[in-house]
């Protein structure tokens, strides 16, 4: 792999410390050959015809994504040439793919899809990846309005770039019918706990919902002691989630403040979990722990949540930045 570093500064920005620095990379590797000189070229998939791909590699609160643009030309990348490009050792390194395509529907601007960088599987929505998306599009010039209506699989976004540099989301309403997790609570009995409900699964107690994507949520006394890890892994593989489940760990500071911890479906923790972060806030609220605006402190970076009224859609604030721009044969 030859890397290439070149740093960009725009016209009147300054030189010193916490001055905005653009880092543009140019990426050129076979990947055949990287895996053939692992030892693992019989394990991996065989790839028909290579093509050049271009990428940007973006991040909001740590959570990291390649994004590529497929609105001229559409995209057809298999499951193993995604699970490549998310792959750290062996391809660019991401927690999701995000693809950019034409709008599918006069209603919308875009249509947003997300694969999980580990699977290479389709999933429903990212939080983190919606703010990214946002600041994509206006920085390659794909449109030059501020505020965007995207499509994903099952739900419609609306993207909004601040005057601060930060990108809300709105992220539609939460749901809590089990069937859209999906989640079986049969045989199980819950804890009524303010208006929300806590299911006894592993020795813990969970609430859940969906976020357009599957969420099951544990208050902790401590995020960093939290078993994370193993807990996280056990419950997202649980038999009572069909489809896997993300599944957070929150602490609770005050009324407007938490921590929180997400061990994300197919992925493992990662830095940062924006549907994550609405979930835990909006169980959180339910269940009378937490007022309707709080700060979400991830280990990677600081959310804001809103959920303004119980049939109100979530809203979510954040950061979102460029790391760098490669291209790479798959």
């Amino acid at each position: 792999m030859t890397l290439t570093p070149a740093l960009s500064r725009k016209a009147g920005e300054g030189e010193g410390e916490g001055a905005n620095a653009t880092v543009r990379t140019v990426v050129s590797c076979s990947l055949s050959h990287l895996w053939e000189r692992a030892g693992v070229r019989a394990h991996a998939p065989p790839i028909i015809r290579a093509m050049q791909v271009r990428f940007t590699k973006m991040q909001g609160a740590g959570n990291d994504f390649v994004v590529l643009d497929a609105t001229a030309t559409p995209l057809a990348l298999t499951p193993a040439q995604l699970q490549r490009l998310g792959d750290r050792r062996y391809g660019v390194g991401a927690d999701q793919i995000l693809v950019v395509q034409a709008a599918s529907s006069p209603d919308v601007d875009f249509d947003y899809r997300i694969f999980n960088g580990a699977s290479g599987d389709e999933v429903e929505h990212c939080g983190n990846g919606a703010r990214c998306f946002m600041r994509y599009v206006l920085e390659r010039g794909l449109t030059d309005q501020h505020r965007v209506r995207v499509q994903t699989i099952n739900r419609v976004l609306e993207l909004q770039l601040r005057a601060d540099g930060g990108v809300s989301v709105d992220m539609g309403r939460p749901v809590f019918d089990h069937a859209a997790l999906p989640f079986d609570s049969q045989g199980l009995s819950s804890r009524k706990v303010g208006d929300g409900e806590l299911w006894p699964l592993l020795g813990h107690e969970f609430a859940v919902l969906s976020m357009g994507n599957p969420h099951a949520v544990v208050r902790v006394d401590d995020v960093d002691a939290a078993p994370v890890e193993s807990l996280g892994s056990a419950i997202e593989k649980h038999p009572r989630f069909a489809r896997g489940v993300n599944v957070g760990f929150l602490q609770v500071l005050t009324r407007d403040c938490v921590r929180l911890r997400v061990f994300e479906r197919d992925a493992g923790e990662t830095l940062a979990c924006g549907t994550g972060a609405c979930a835990a806030v909006v169980l959180g609220i339910r269940l009378g722990w937490l007022a309707r605006s709080v700060d979400v402190q991830a280990r990677g970076g600081k959310l804001l949540i809103e959920w303004p009224g119980d049939d109100a859609h979530v809203l979510m604030t954040g950061p979102a930045e460029t790391v760098f721009e490669g291209e790479i044969e798959l």
